[in-house]
């Protein structure tokens, strides 16, 4: 929720790549996705968001962070361009 040095880069070079990798072996690999796009930087939002995803994920009785005072932080957007990889929702269709 800082202003840390990963948001100082994405404002100078918005460009970023999310690598996302499976411990369930398919085919022989480590399933994995690579989503490349461009980012931008919002200022305010990050406690909303964190809670948001924390109740989705784990239920509405999960907080987090916890009650505090809490600084209003970041949320970095990606816009995909593209995708990549390797898994089952990668193979080519019959």
């Amino acid at each position: 929720m800082k202003n840390h040095r990963k948001l100082k880069n994405v404002r100078r070079d918005p460009r970023v790549s999310v690598s996302i990798e499976s411990d369930i072996e398919f085919a022989g690999f480590s399933p994995y996705l690579v989503i490349e796009g461009t980012a931008t930087v919002e200022e305010g939002g990050a406690v909303e968001t964190l809670r948001r995803i924390t109740a989705e994920q784990l239920g509405p009785d999960h907080i987090f962070p916890p009650e505090g005072d809490w600084p209003d932080g970041f949320v970095l957007r990606i816009r995909p361009t593209r995708f990549y990889g390797v898994g089952p929702w990668a193979a080519e269709p019959d």
